[in-house]
C-alpha cells in the first residue's frame, strides 16, 4: 500500500463496524442528529502518521453518510477522532478522500 493513497473499497469489516460505532456520538454531535441506524457498508483506508478510514454508513433506507476517521498510531494512546463527514450521499456514490 501506497502512503498516502487511497486503497480499493472493501466490504465493511466488524473491526470497521466498531470504529463506527465508537466514533457514531462525535457524528451526531456535528450533525444535530439522532441516527437510529448506522451500518458501515464499505471502506477505504490511507496510510498517514496512523491511519485514516473512509468509511460508507448506512443510516436509514437509501440514507447514506460517508465519514471520515483518523486512527493515530498504537503508541500515540489517542483514541479514534472523526475528522469529516458528507452526507446525502447515495449507496453507489464512491468514496473519495475528503
Amino acid at each position: 500500500m501506497m502512503p498516502g493513497g487511497l486503497t480499493k473499497a472493501k466490504p465493511a469489516t466488524p473491526e470497521i463496524q466498531d470504529i463506527v460505532n465508537e466514533v457514531k456520538p462525535q457524528l451526531e454531535e456535528e450533525t444535530n442528529e439522532t441516527y437510529e441506524e448506522f451500518e458501515a457498508v464499505e471502506y477505504k483506508t490511507q496510510v498517514v502518521a496512523g491511519v485514516n478510514y473512509f468509511i460508507k454508513v448506512r443510516v436509514g433506507q437509501d440514507i447514506y453518510i460517508h465519514i471520515k476517521v483518523f486512527k493515530p498510531l498504537p503508541q500515540q494512546q489517542q483514541s479514534l477522532k472523526l475528522t469529516g463527514y458528507q452526507t446525502d450521499k447515495s449507496k453507489d456514490d464512491e468514496l473519495t478522500g475528503f
